[in-house]
């Protein structure tokens, strides 16, 4: 229904193909495909014509069940990725790491590997000065013939150029 407004704005010459596609989230040339389209069939003209086909790059299921005989019979234990090195290197296994380790997966032959705790995500900049400060310090004798100094920085993590 939304790109029958928008066609219907395109044809009234209140949008260009360009800004159409845009709010469509495609691009103007998507845009043209579906237009001709929906001329052609209507509504149904624009429905993915992907549904119900395989992928053409999909994984030979002979070479996955290979694998996971493979796995149980002679390799039990290994970890996905020692289990795939394995795999090129004695039986020409020619499909990829992530492939093999999902079908594993799948399979429940391999444990997926726990996420990764918050300590290891990237903190986002604070958005206001002063929310965040960092402070080093130095003990220097920074004046002859005077006891040492503190010296002291301040640095604010929100404030741009510093």
């Amino acid at each position: 229904m939304r790109f029958e407004e928008l066609l219907e704005r395109h044809e009234r010459g209140q949008l260009t193909q360009a800004e159409a596609g845009e709010m469509l989230g495609i691009s103007e040339r998507s845009f043209r495909r579906w237009q001709g389209r929906y001329r052609e069939d209507g509504a149904a003209g624009l429905a993915d014509r992907r549904v119900g086909k395989p992928s053409p790059r999909r994984a030979d299921a002979g070479e996955l069940a290979r694998a996971r005989a493979l796995y149980t019979g002679m390799y039990d234990g290994f970890t996905a990725k020692h289990f795939h090195e394995k795999l090129v290197e004695r039986h020409g296994y020619r499909l990829g790491y992530t492939v093999t380790r999902l079908a594993l997966q799948a399979a429940g032959l391999v444990r997926r590997a726990p996420r990764r705790g918050a300590h290891r995500r990237r903190r986002p900049r604070r958005p206001l000065p002063g929310m965040l400060l960092h402070q080093d310090a130095a003990r220097h004798a920074w004046l002859a013939g005077r006891p040492p100094l503190d010296l002291v920085v301040t640095l604010d993590d929100a404030t741009p150029g510093s």
